[in-house]
């Protein structure tokens, strides 16, 4: 076996029957579930329980994502939904229509990763039209990860299914 083979054997294209894409797929989700809008949850707990310097670090990093994330999306919010619309669109018509498995499951890795994206602006466009108070910031960021850990599970639902229907139909077919 040559370091060719060796590669594309860790790395195969057929991804549904992969490891590799299913740890990745549980380490996407555990990371989008901790991080609400940049902000790691631990954070948001102990401001809540302890008060003090955590409160003031957690207010702080709020402010400075909120207005990190904005200012990106005002600036090049339209060139980034254009650049995702065409890749989504040219995976989803390469995986879907034209059978390619690679591109099913970057799609189903990446698609639902944007509508966290989505809930994270609504979240700092939320956060920059009101008061700066703990109570809203933390219950913001906490309905923020509920929703995320809601995309995620029916994201893994649908890639799990999606996945074994893939490794069935292979299996039967024969490729």
């Amino acid at each position: 076996m040559d370091l060719h083979s060796s590669i594309f054997e860790l790395i195969d294209m057929r991804s549904f029957s992969n490891l590799w894409y299913w740890i990745v797929l549980a380490v996407l989700w555990s990371s989008a579930s901790h991080w609400a809008m940049g902000v790691p949850y631990d954070l948001v707990v102990r401001a809540r329980r302890v008060g003090g310097q955590s409160e003031q670090d957690l207010l702080d990093i709020v402010r400075i994502n909120r207005n990190r994330l904005l200012y990106i999306v005002d600036v090049s919010g339209l060139v980034i939904l254009a650049l995702s619309c065409f890749i989504f669109t040219g995976l989803a018509t390469l995986g879907f229509y034209y059978g390619v498995e690679f591109a099913q499951a970057v799609f189903l890795l990446l698609f639902p990763v944007c509508l966290v994206t989505l809930i994270n602006i609504r979240a700092a466009r939320k956060l920059q039209q009101s008061d700066q108070r703990l109570e809203f910031v933390t219950k913001t960021l906490t309905r923020c990860r509920i929703y995320t850990q809601i995309i995620g599970m029916i994201s893994i639902l649908v890639t799990s299914l999606w996945g074994m229907y893939q490794n069935v139909s292979i299996g039967v077919l024969g490729g």
